[in-house]
């Protein structure tokens, strides 16, 4: 697993989102993205990163910044998840890992004494040109959200 780092061009995507509408990275031309991988919808550590993000989209808002979650779930289960949990973001449903492929996230895990294959929580922050400009690899899932707050006011 080679994950993508800053300065590289993100992979152009486009997946279908909690609505079965698809939606591309060149949708958003002019704004950051934080195209944000976790693991599964409503599991413990998903919900408290999905919630701090929630919770911090008026600061996002304000720095040009849109979410998007992108999880191997089916886009049948991505709605719940957001009406559970008031969402206020697109979630993306990338069911054959292709795109978790190309942002080199996919692979081996292990998870009490399994290996595996699996996604990895890993966030990536995509300038207005669509090139990486920050990769989010050490975070809690509880801090996420304020360690990407921080990016922006340790680079302001």
């Amino acid at each position: 697993m080679k994950t993508l780092t800053a300065g590289t061009p993100a992979p152009a995507f486009t997946l279908l989102n909690q609505d079965n509408q698809p939606v591309s990275l060149a949708d958003f031309k002019g704004k950051k993205v934080l195209a944000y991988f976790y693991p599964k919808a409503m599991t413990p550590g998903c919900t408290v990163q999905a919630c701090g993000l929630r919770d911090s989209k008026a600061e996002l808002d304000a720095l040009n910044v849109v979410v998007l979650g992108i999880s191997i779930d089916p886009v049948k289960r991505l709605p719940k998840f957001i009406e559970r949990d008031n969402l206020n973001f697109t979630l993306l449903s990338d069911e054959d890992h292709a795109v978790a492929d190309q942002f080199g996230v996919w692979g081996e895990k292990k998870f009490m004494g399994k290996v595996y294959d699996g996604l990895h929580r890993i966030s990536f922050l995509i300038n207005e040109d669509g090139v990486i400009e920050h990769v989010f690899n050490k975070f809690k899932t509880k801090d996420h959200h304020e360690v990407v707050l921080n990016y922006f006011s340790d680079n302001a």
